[in-house]
């Protein structure tokens, strides 16, 4: 499959996000140590990487919602 294509079924709910994941997934796994094929097949890729890169994704993605909500957050209920 091409590079930047996903076998996924899941759907986007913003579709135009799909390439800053794709960007935070390279830059987990980078941070890692671990190799993306540049194939874009993961299927010769340990689950272990596969799974600490998407832990990771989601640790962050955790992160980032937890500082936009408490921005927001303050500016609602300051005086």
């Amino acid at each position: 499959m091409a590079s930047g294509q996903s076998r996924s079924s899941n759907q986007l709910v913003v579709p135009q996000a799909n390439q800053a994941l794709d960007q935070l997934k390279f830059e987990v796994a980078q941070e890692l140590g671990i190799q993306i094929p540049q194939d874009g097949y993961y299927g010769y890729m340990a689950s272990r990487d596969t799974g600490a890169i998407g832990g990771n994704i989601t640790r962050r993605l955790v992160q980032i919602a937890e500082q936009q909500l408490a921005g927001g957050a303050a500016g609602k209920f300051s005086r």
